[in-house]
C-alpha cells in the first residue's frame, strides 16, 4: 500500500502531462492555420486589385469610345474593350467563388477610368494610344509581380490554378493592348513620355490602394 501510495503522484501527473505528439499535433495545426490565413489573405487582395485594375481598364476604354467611336481606331478600341469586359467579368466571377472582398473604391475607379479615357481621347487619336500603353504597360509588370508572388508562396497548390492560368492570359492580352497602341503611333502623341509618366504614377496608386481597401 506504501508503494502505491509513492507511485501515485507520479501517474497522476503523467496521467495529464502532453505528450509528445500532440505537441507536435498543436503545432501542425497552428502551422496549418496560419499557412490557410494567409493564403486566403493573398487570394483576396490579389482579387480585390485585379478586379478593380479590369473595372478601371473598361472604362477607360469606354470613355476613349465616346469620343473616338466613330474614327477610324474605334473598332481597334472596342476590340481592346471587349477583352477588358471579359477580364472584368471574369474576376467577377473569380470574387464570388472565393468570397474575396472588392475594393470600396469601385465607385470612384468607374468614374476616374471613364474621365481618364475620355480625356485622352479628346487630345487625339496617338494620345487615346499613350494612354493604352501607359496602363497596359503597369498592369502588364503588375500581373509579372503576381504570378511571381504566387509561384513562390504556394507553388502547385490547386487553388491558386485557375487564377495563376487567368493571370497569365490576361497579362499576355494586355501587352497585345501595349503593342497595339505602339502600333497606332501612340509615341508620337503630344508630350509623350511626360503623359505617360502621369498616368503610370496614377495606375501604381490605384494598384496600391485597391490591395488595401
Amino acid at each position: 500500500m506504501a508503494s502505491l501510495t509513492r507511485w501515485r503522484p507520479f501517474f497522476i501527473c503523467n496521467l495529464f502531462k502532453p505528450t509528445a505528439s500532440y505537441s507536435c499535433l498543436h503545432r501542425r495545426h497552428r502551422h496549418d492555420h496560419v499557412v490557410s490565413a494567409r493564403r486566403s489573405a493573398l487570394l483576396d487582395r490579389v482579387l480585390r486589385v485585379d478586379h478593380a485594375g479590369e473595372v478601371g481598364a473598361d472604362m477607360i476604354y469606354a470613355g476613349q469610345l465616346a469620343v473616338l467611336g466613330n474614327s477610324k481606331v474605334g473598332p481597334v478600341i472596342q476590340e481592346m474593350r471587349d477583352q477588358e469586359v471579359h477580364h472584368r467579368v471574369t474576376f467577377e466571377r473569380l470574387i464570388r467563388q472565393h468570397r474575396a472582398r472588392p475594393t470600396v473604391l469601385l465607385p470612384l475607379w468607374n468614374v476616374a477610368g471613364f474621365c481618364l479615357g475620355a480625356a485622352t481621347a479628346l487630345l487625339g487619336s496617338r494620345a487615346a494610344m499613350a494612354c493604352t500603353v501607359a496602363v497596359e504597360e503597369t498592369i502588364g509588370q503588375h500581373y509579372n509581380n503576381q504570378i511571381r508572388e504566387i509561384m513562390e508562396q504556394h507553388p502547385g497548390e490547386p487553388e491558386f490554378k485557375e487564377l495563376l492560368h487567368t493571370i497569365k492570359q490576361f497579362r499576355d492580352e494586355e501587352l497585345e493592348h501595349l503593342e497595339t497602341g505602339i502600333e497606332y503611333e501612340a509615341e508620337l502623341a503630344p508630350a509623350y513620355k511626360a503623359l505617360k509618366a502621369v498616368i503610370q504614377t496614377g495606375c501604381k496608386g490605384a494598384i496600391w490602394i485597391s490591395e488595401k481597401i
